[in-house]
């Protein structure tokens, strides 16, 4: 054979392998959409390119296809489409166990509790009866239950149900009996309330850690099942990445494995909780960084909750005179905590419900700080701001971390605690965004429900599902729908210093983005709380799409 014969015979060869290679130099292509980038302009697009996981370029579909031909083209039919939700506060693995425990969110009287603990009883025969949700604020009688119908129903079997913030809990005796609390006995940042020197079951704060540390430890089995059960419906609601707030150091093993496995796809922020145990561990290992994990700060508390009267005011409950709360610890704790945490050069995130809780951490963040830095130091929650303290936000850098649903959820009763010269500076996210022209926003669930559009309704319109009140709670302290979507993806990236590689649809970022049935931006207020994900992507796969 002669040589140019065979050059001609290898030509097609070439050819093929040419085109072959030009066929997939993308994963893939989503087009026929009204992408918000959410970058620093804000710019709407229609189509973007996704390879090995990351965003590769983002532009008008015509020019895109003439570049890249993709394995998967996404046709999202006109819908618009979204980075991927970050919620900043979460307790992500406590809502995959409390899946598996008594439902008592939405009860409507202390009866209506016992209702829901006998059925689950009925279906689980053996082992401590645990349950979480119930706000008497929510009840005719507006008052902490007594725990003697829980002991005529179980004289044996363990019970702790706790209130819907977490700060409170009512435990029958049995439980008590394994705690081995009793009348009159005193705890510090905490209370176990008595009534005629006998016990009502009724614990507050530091008092509900003596009866719950009682409880068994789960299996590891159960544990990961609880993060999968979790992961499975914070998906169905377009969250990509989650801030699982006060876990301990051995729960990080737990997640790396599974992530590792492939089966925990969820990108989660951990903040370990406050004890020697976990400073000790992320001290000597230092920042824990994956794609999928980082590990880096450290959830401290203040105070308790408002609905349970544990939050630590500057004056008088305006409903229980002579009462203003307490901190969880005392005040040479959080400013050791907080000088070692600076030394270190982790983050501080502190949840901070009260005006003197507030006042107490921004003073001690402003001492550790001092001034101006990027250290990003948070106030979870921030919920009651004294006029004079705003300033310490701005001065300092601090980052106040907020769940807009707080707000429409305490509307109708904050009042009654705070009075409503002292209610003008609580649920202040527009004034608190003023401070440093960012904020992050979060639902804390499971005290809220996981939906980050709920999140976005409450921001915008401050009002509850039932669209009340008509002009919106405060709305002076309602958020543009700008501003809630930049705190619910690159703002609460950035308060996880996760700014560069997540919370936007900008090249080199990760594919992670939700596709809706109707644009957020565009629909009436009344209509943002029935808004459906229609497809989740991490990482650019698909973890979730409706059915």
């Amino acid at each position: 054979m002669n040589k140019k014969l065979a050059l001609l015979l290898l030509l097609p060869l070439g050819i093929a392998c040419k085109q072959q290679k030009k066929d997939y130099n993308a994963d893939m292509l989503v087009k026929n959409a009204t992408v918000y980038t959410v970058d620093s302009v804000f710019t709407t697009t229609e189509a973007f390119v996704v390879n090995a996981g990351k965003i590769v370029a983002v532009g008008k579909a015509d020019s895109l296809e003439k570049i890249y031909l993709a394995r998967e083209v996404v046709d999202a039919g006109g819908k618009a489409v979204y980075p991927g939700f970050i919620d900043a506060h979460t307790h992500f693995y406590r809502y995959g166990m409390s899946l598996n425990e008594v439902h008592l969110e939405g009860t409507k009287s202390w009866d209506e509790v016992l209702d829901s603990v006998q059925t689950y009883a009925g279906r689980n025969a053996d082992g401590w009866i645990i349950g979480r949700g119930w706000d008497q604020n929510d009840w005719q009688l507006k008052q902490f239950p007594n725990k003697a119908k829980l002991d005529s129903l179980y004289p044996v079997r363990p019970v702790v149900l706790s209130r819907v913030d977490g700060h409170a809990a009512i435990a029958n005796q049995a439980a008590l009996n394994i705690a081995g609390i009793k009348p009159g006995q005193k705890i510090d940042g905490g209370t176990l309330e008595t009534v005629d020197n006998k016990l009502t079951g009724i614990l507050v704060d530091n008092a509900v850690g003596l009866v719950t540390r009682k409880i068994p430890d789960p299996v590891e089995a159960q544990v990961q099942a609880a993060l999968l059960d979790a992961q499975r419906n914070c998906f169905a609601v377009g969250l990509t990445t989650v801030d699982d707030c006060g876990l301990d150091y051995p729960m990080v093993n737990v997640i790396a494995e599974l992530q590792h496995k492939k089966a925990l796809k969820m990108r989660m922020y951990v903040m370990l909780s406050d004890n020697e145990a976990n400073i000790n561990y992320l001290f000597k290992r230092g920042v824990y960084k994956t794609p999928g994990l980082n590990v880096r700060s450290f959830k401290v508390y203040a105070d308790g909750a408002l609905g349970s009267r544990g939050a630590c005011l500057l004056h008088d409950y305006n409903d229980r005179k002579g009462w203003k709360g307490f901190l969880l610890s005392n005040q040479k704790h959080f400013e050791d905590v907080a000088g070692r945490i600076a030394a270190k050069g982790f983050q501080m995130c502190t949840h901070a419900i009260g005006d003197s809780a507030n006042r107490t951490i921004l003073k001690i963040y402003a001492g550790a700080l001092k001034g101006k830095n990027d250290r990003r130091w948070r106030v979870e929650h921030a919920q009651v701001i004294a006029p004079d303290d705003f300033k310490y936000f701005a001065e300092n850098n601090i980052v106040p971390s907020v769940q807009p649903t707080h707000a429409t959820s305490d509307m109708g009763w904050a009042a009654e605690r705070l009075g409503q010269q002292r209610l003008k500076g609580a649920y202040a996210y527009k004034q608190l965004l003023q401070q440093n022209g960012w904020i992050p926003l979060g639902t804390d669930f499971p005290v809220e429900n996981i939906n980050p559009l709920l999140t976005f309704y409450s921001a915008t319109e401050r009002k509850d599902l039932k669209g009340l009140p008509a002009q919106g709670f405060q709305k002076e302290n309602a958020l543009n729908r700008t501003q809630a979507l930049r705190g619910m993806t690159i703002w609460a990236a950035k308060s996880n210093f996760e700014e560069t590689e997540k919370g936007s649809i900008e090249v080199g970022k990760y594919a992670d983005f939700v596709i809706l049935d109707k644009d957020i931006m565009k629909v009436k207020g009344a209509d943002l709380p029935n808004i459906k994900v229609l497809k989740t992507y991490v990482n650019g796969e698909k973890v979730y799409e409706k059915k």
